[in-house]
């Protein structure tokens, strides 16, 4: 019987160090196997120490751009820190896909509906075949409850749901939509917030 998986996953740092220190001993505490960041890791506070919390608890960590974040400062945090940015990418682990594509409609990380849609297409190819599957995406689906906030989600996102149908969507985005879960089919989506999330699959 294959154990149980463990999952950390939040959104929206903006760089706030004493957070990320938080959300570490969380992901120590909880044992989780994997830390999951859904985007806007920078914006208008530090850009340090957001990725080193976790490595100093020896945690694997996936990332995506959000729309604060550019996509070469992503790119150079995974590099210098050794964790994987799944913008357009897959990884598996314990025999589940993870997916994603970061971004959103404004900002350094601006991503159209178009390119949204073809990076998560891209990169769904990577782990065609797995059964259980993970999509993570900075922006929110349309229509969804996270729209609430009168911030139109994304298209694109819907439509990759149903057409790749994940298990599981983690975004983030919508600081007041925290924590909120929906199912848009039979997929389970969670506004994963700052504080993070525990997800056991």
């Amino acid at each position: 019987m294959i154990k149980k998986f463990k999952i950390l996953a939040a959104s929206d740092i903006h760089g706030d160090s004493k957070l990320v220190k938080r959300l570490a001993e969380k992901a120590e505490k909880e044992k989780v196997d994997l830390v999951v960041l859904c985007g806007d890791l920078t914006g208008w506070l530090e850009t340090k120490d957001l990725i080193k919390p976790f490595k100093e608890k020896d945690k694997k960590v996936l990332i995506i751009p959000g729309n604060h974040d550019s996509f070469a400062t992503i790119d150079f945090l995974a590099n210098l820190y050794g964790v994987k940015n799944i913008h357009g990418y897959s990884v598996k682990y314990n025999e589940i896909g993870f997916f994603g594509a970061g971004g959103a409609d404004i900002g350094p990380g601006t991503i159209s509906e178009k390119e949204l849609m073809e990076t998560l297409e891209k990169a769904y190819n990577g782990i065609k075949g797995i059964e259980k599957k993970i999509m993570v995406t900075h922006m929110h689906p349309s229509p969804s409850l996270s729209e609430f906030s009168g911030v139109q989600g994304s298209k694109s996102i819907t439509k990759a749901i149903k057409k790749f149908k994940p298990d599981i969507l983690l975004h983030g985005h919508i600081h007041e939509a925290a924590g909120i879960e929906e199912k848009i089919e039979s997929t389970r989506v969670i506004n994963v917030g700052k504080e993070g999330k525990i997800i056991e699959i």
